[in-house]
């Protein structure tokens, strides 16, 4: 049907009447629509309506050439000779007096300035020479636009993202974003989240701009809408940099311990440590932050940032004994906030020793006995106000602590063997787990439970050199396979294989694959059954 009639809308297009001309122009937005080959039938005929005088028309014809334009990006290149007309008509709208007709509360005929100023948009963008034509009349635009109305504020509005999308000069840039700046001062929630809406996609754009209305931005904040309140944040998280992440974190952190909603903090903890993380001036700032986070951010706090936090702890070790005194005085303020005591715990266990060492460097002097700590670590393992996984880490802390405090030693056996018959699997299966390492392996406590060492990257491994378990070549000589065969056997003691009684080790078999599968059968505790008799008629020979 629109192959059809395209003929018909293309002769009203150029009749007398402007009413008619207006509704053909309607008429071709919808047929190109269906049928886009017909979009080269109405290029001449639109570039005749942009000097119409009716603005009926003239709206009607700059909303053809967007569609057209929309839908074949080749439109453009030809619509580029028509930026002068449509300038003029810009610019005659802005200067024209008062006209009853086409005034809207002062604004004359905003709902044409506003289509002719996405269409600039969009001849201006990627195009130096297009835009430097529009730069003066936009600067027109958007000074002497009235914003003590609505509608010159959707006026601005409009200005400012064209301004953002041509390659505008910098200046007019600057212009578009203290506009947006106004904005944030209004009083109409809409035009607030608008302007910060606004700003969060233009921010990569000229982020100095964006700066000097930090102080605005902090303040919506304490807006009650919860939509202002997250893009405020997320635009803060943009605006952190070296200079400012002092001021900025401190307003976040505020905003977390003071007015944060629920659903707002589990993104705002973990952005917090990792741009604390990414621009951090001293490690004890960072490491300070980390704590209010921690302590404001109670459950809400993912288990990503637990791993990040203990990561980086690991990676400061100047800062060792101040981290673990900061945490231990925090934990025993509040135990409540479990992501607070997995952190706390993780260091005590690993750096106890620096805790009841005597003060440190840096910070106020700290005085701690074993007993108390074992006694902090008591109360939390054993008591219901923690979680399982909190419990897992304050286990595990106990265990490592068993061979820092050597006159606590016996005591946190006994707390650990309280568990040995706890209905929670997992705590009992570690509980049994260091019994056995505390009843048959007390010699290598020490070793086992040193401090974990920190993550290095990851090497890159050759090709040629990577080599699977499978293609290994048998071991050629038999003492060394022996010495292998013996490191096995303490492996499965440890955990729980056969302990005294264990056979004698037996020669190498003629196949590596067979030798494997039987070790694996043998950590899961499967009979793999009668092993075949070897044919090897030497086995000890130097």
């Amino acid at each position: 049907m629109g192959r059809d009639l395209a003929p018909e809308v293309e002769k009203l297009l150029k009749s007398s009447n402007a009413f008619l001309r207006k509704k053909a122009a309607l008429c071709a937005v919808r047929i190109i629509k269906k049928v886009p080959d017909l979009i080269e039938v109405f290029i001449p005929l639109t570039k005749a309506l942009i000097n119409e005088r009716n603005h009926g028309v003239l709206l009607t014809s700059v909303i053809l050439i967007r569609e057209m334009c929309d839908i074949n990006p080749d439109c453009i290149i030809h619509f580029k000779k028509c930026i002068f007309n449509l300038l003029r008509v810009l610019k005659n709208l802005i200067m024209a007096g008062y006209s009853p007709e086409h005034d809207v509360a002062g604004c004359s005929d905003p709902f044409l300035q506003v289509q002719l100023l996405r269409l600039l948009a969009l001849l201006g963008k990627s195009d130096a020479d297009a835009s430097e034509q529009m730069n003066d009349i936009l600067a027109q635009v958007a000074t002497n636009t009235e914003t003590s109305k609505n509608v010159g504020n959707a006026i601005l509005y409009q200005t400012v993202l064209t301004i953002m999308d041509i390659d505008a000069e910098s200046g007019l840039r600057v212009l578009a974003i203290n506009i947006l700046g106004r904005f944030l001062l209004n009083s109409d929630k809409n035009i607030r989240y608008v302007a910060l809406n606004t700003l969060l996609r233009t921010v990569h754009i000229d982020k100095a701009a964006v700066q000097r209305h930090r102080n605005t931005i902090i303040e919506c904040l304490s807006d009650v809408d919860i939509t202002i309140k997250k893009r405020a944040m997320e635009l803060l998280f943009a605006l952190v940099n070296e200079t400012n992440v002092r001021s900025v974190i401190g307003e976040l952190v505020n905003f977390l311990s003071t007015s944060a909603l629920p659903e707002l903090k589990a993104q705002l903890t973990s952005t917090i440590i990792l741009l604390s993380d990414k621009f951090a001036p001293t490690k004890r700032w960072y490491m300070d932050t980390v704590l209010k986070v921690l302590i404001h951010g109670g459950h809400y706090v993912r288990d990503d940032v637990v791993n990040s936090v203990t990561q980086s702890i690991s990676e400061s070790p100047e800062m060792y004994a101040f981290i673990v005194q900061k945490l231990f005085l925090a934990l025993q303020d509040d135990i409540a906030q479990q992501p607070l005591v997995q952190v706390a715990t993780w260091a005590i266990g690993e750096y106890g020793e620096l805790l009841v060492a005597g003060p440190c460097d840096i910070g106020e002097p700290v005085e701690v006995s074993e007993e108390e700590v074992v006694d902090t670590l008591e109360h939390i393992v054993t008591g219901s106000v923690c979680s399982k996984v909190s419990k897992y880490y304050t286990l595990n802390a106990l265990m490592k602590l068993s061979t820092r405090f050597k006159t606590e030693a016996d005591r946190i056996q006994k707390i650990i063997g309280y568990f040995t018959i706890n209905t929670n699997v997992e705590l009992q299966q570690r509980s049994v787990e260091y019994r056995t390492i505390f009843k048959q392996y007390d010699s290598m406590r020490t070793a086992l439970l040193e401090r974990m060492p920190v993550n290095a990257a990851p090497e890159k491994q050759q090709p040629e050199k990577t080599e699977t378990l499978l293609d290994s070549p048998p071991v050629a000589q038999p003492i060394v396979q022996e010495k292998e065969e013996t490191q096995q056997d303490s492996l499965l003691n440890l955990i729980g294989g056969l302990v005294g009684d264990a056979p004698a080790p037996q020669p190498p078999a003629p196949s590596s694959t067979a030798a494997n599968n039987d070790l694996l059968m043998d950590l899961l505790g499967l009979d793999s059954g009668p092993e075949p008799t070897p044919t090897i008629t030497s086995t000890h020979c130097l």
